[in-house]
């Protein structure tokens, strides 16, 4: 692995902490859940009648998972 591809394992470990220490906290914890609600973890996203929707409320989404997935332990 060269110097470059460490430098950014270093960035996204130092990353992945920061949004631990963030959403690990009280108020970050109600956060999440108030974008878990509003980003439809929980419900579809299938629009019958507009595909753009559907892709909207996906990119929405999409969001939130990468979110837990930085918060989430490895």
């Amino acid at each position: 692995m060269d110097q470059s591809n460490k430098e950014i394992e270093k960035k996204i470990a130092q990353l992945r902490k920061d949004y631990k220490i963030v959403f690990g906290s009280d108020e970050g914890k109600r956060v999440l859940e108030d974008i878990s609600i509003r980003c439809h973890e929980s419900s579809t996203t299938f629009s019958k009648d507009n595909s753009h929707e559907t892709a909207f409320l996906e990119g929405q989404r999409s969001i939130l998972l990468f979110l837990k997935a930085m918060i989430k332990s490895k």
